[in-house]
């Protein structure tokens, strides 16, 4: 019995973390650090890189503002 309870809380947890969005973090050149919800996107024609921030707006900045992009 301890097993089975075990065994399936270890699948709720798996199934619960496999649904979750990598969070993402992108320094500006002017030196800000924006948290981002997920992965950016990026608009080849247009340049600007597309994003949700962590209150969920969907917001967009100038690609030749950031200077990186990376996984938290």
């Amino acid at each position: 019995m301890r097993g089975l309870v075990s065994a399936v809380g270890l699948v709720l947890v798996a199934l619960t973390l496999s649904g979750c969005s990598s969070d993402y973090v992108m320094a500006t050149k002017d030196g800000r650090m924006i948290m981002t919800d997920g992965k950016p996107s990026i608009d080849k024609e247009t340049g600007l890189v597309q994003y949700t921030d962590e209150q969920g707006h969907v917001m967009q900045i100038n690609g030749d503002e950031v200077s990186t992009i990376i996984e938290r």
